[in-house]
Parts: structure tokens; C-alpha cells; sequence
């Protein structure tokens, strides 16, 4: 009850609250799509975790042959008791070692990630917030965490934007 309380008083709080703010939205992913950086990036982000891929799949084909080379040994009988516990420790240390190496590759690729979003994030938030000035928007939303999107759509003219920032950055010397 008091849950459905609370709802209420949001829900008219925020009725209250738009008939005195300006409120927009926009599709994040379509300006996305649109911008030539975000998909070199994106590009490169594949590229990277396709090279970490094959680079796991290499590690795991090696310690998959040293695992069948063991298993031949071990089912002649030609290993002493102190030469199968070296060999177990090898396999073992194989097997850490490509586990370690996925989890490092993850941990680069999320890195990796963040650090190609970083300046299209912050061009996609400085167009926003430009047209949402020019525009007089207190408030500009995306149509992704909307049920209803009845207001103005602001996406073109920020992409509009985003493709006069990209020009700018791309003749600027880095």
C-alpha cells in the first residue's frame, strides 16, 4: 500500500514537474549507429577479442595434446610414480595458465572497451547537451527507458551535431 502510495505521488509529482520543465527524447542507438567513430570502434573491439580468441584457442589446443600425450603415457605405464606427478603438475600448470589468460582477456577487452567509449560518450553528451540548450530542454530522455515518448525527438538534430563534432575532431591534429 504504501508502495502504490509512493508510485502515486511520483507519477504526479513528475505531471506537476513537466508542465513547468521542457522535456525531449532521443534514440541513443540510432545515433550510435550514425557515428563513423562509433563504428571504428567497434571494429576494433571485435578485432580485439577475435586475436583473444584465437590466442585462447591455440592455448587450449596445446594444453589439450599435452593432455593426450600424458594419457598415452600413463595408459603404457612408462612413467614412474615421480614422473606422473611432474607431468599431473605441468598439466595443471597449463591448465592455470590458459584460465589466468581468459580472465586477463576479459578484463582487457572491458578495459579496451571503456577506453574506445570515452570520447564518443563525451561527443555524444557534449551535442546533446547543445542542442538541449539551444532547444531550451530541462530534461532530454532515451526512448529506451520511456513507455511513452509523446514529446519532441531531438535524435537528428543530434546527430546533426555529433557529425559537425567528428568533422572538427577529425581535421584537428592529435
Amino acid at each position: 500500500m504504501k508502495r502504490l502510495l509512493l508510485i502515486a505521488v511520483v507519477v504526479l509529482g513528475a505531471g506537476f514537474a513537466s508542465a513547468q520543465s521542457k522535456i525531449a527524447h532521443l534514440n541513443s542507438t540510432e545515433i550510435m549507429e550514425a557515428m563513423p567513430s562509433y563504428k571504428d570502434a567497434v571494429a576494433k573491439l571485435q578485432k580485439f577479442e577475435q586475436d583473444g580468441y584465437t590466442e585462447l584457442q591455440t592455448m587450449k589446443a596445446d594444453f589439450d595434446k599435452a593432455v593426450q600425450a600424458y594419457s598415452q603415457k600413463a595408459q603404457s605405464g612408462s612413467l614412474s610414480p615421480v614422473l606422473d606427478q611432474i607431468e599431473q603438475e605441468k598439466l595443471a600448470k597449463k591448465e592455470q595458465d590458459l584460465m589466468a589468460r581468459q580472465q586477463s582477456l576479459q578484463n582487457e577487452l572491458q578495459t579496451y572497451s571503456q577506453e574506445l567509449n570515452k570520447p564518443i560518450l563525451e561527443k555524444v553528451e557534449k551535442a546533446v547537451k547543445t542542442v538541449s540548450d539551444r532547444k531550451g530542454y530541462d530534461y532530454v530522455f532515451d526512448v529506451t527507458t520511456l513507455m511513452i515518448a509523446n514529446g519532441p525527438d531531438i535524435t537528428k538534430e543530434v546527430i546533426e551535431e555529433i557529425t559537425k563534432l567528428e568533422a572538427a575532431s577529425a581535421t584537428t591534429p592529435k
